[in-house]
């Protein structure tokens, strides 16, 4: 038998279980095996608050909370909060490293080309309250984005998931600005792309 198994015996049934490891971890589904009935639904895990509970794997993201550790693709958050600017960081989320000199100069000149609004999102957000929190006006807006973009549905097109990305990080600041200048009732203001972000 190899030695990455969990073997669970179920003392109301007398059954022996294996379940796979992998990463130290076990799947969830994989307890659905153990029943004292067969058309029983499974066993399940219970995990208040997931204190003990990974949602997915990610090679993006590693957090030990116990340890206070934040790494995003194996750099440090405090490295990435002091060196790395924002259009430097979503390069290296997205791309798994930073970019190079030429890499960087294109990747600015991408997003940058995103950060207008269309007047028409202008309008939607001028249609909520003029005391409406700011995030609730943001939220509504990045929710709204693809409303105005169609080919952003095509998912599986990897040139189409670029584009996408480009648009938001360059239009989340925007949007942002936006809302919060409604909220305090003062007119919009189009972006600058010569100011850093």
């Amino acid at each position: 038998m190899e030695q990455n198994y969990l073997t669970i015996t179920d003392h109301r049934t007398g059954k022996t279980y294996q379940v796979k490891i992998e990463n130290d971890t076990i799947n969830a589904m994989d307890l659905r095996q153990i029943k004292v009935k067969d058309d029983d639904f499974g066993m399940m895990t219970y995990d208040p608050g997931f204190k003990n509970t990974a949602s997915c794997k990610s090679n993006i993201t590693y957090i030990d909370g116990d340890k206070g550790i934040l790494r995003y693709r194996g750099y440090p958050i405090e490295q990435v909060a002091e060196k790395i600017n924002y259009l430097k960081t979503a390069y290296l989320i997205i791309n798994g490293e930073l970019p190079t000199t030429a890499e960087m100069e294109r990747w600015t000149w991408n997003v940058t080309h995103h950060t207008m609004i269309h007047e028409n999102i202008k309008k939607f957000i001028e249609g909520f309250r003029y005391d409406a929190h700011p995030m609730g006006i943001f939220i509504s807006t990045v929710a709204a984005l693809s409303t105005f973009y169609p080919d952003s549905l095509d998912i599986m097109n990897p040139e189409s998931r670029l584009l996408q990305s480009y648009r938001l990080i360059g239009k989340v600041p925007t949007i942002a600005a936006a809302a919060y200048r409604h909220s305090k009732g003062l007119p919009y203001v189009y972006p600058d792309n010569d100011l850093s972000y």
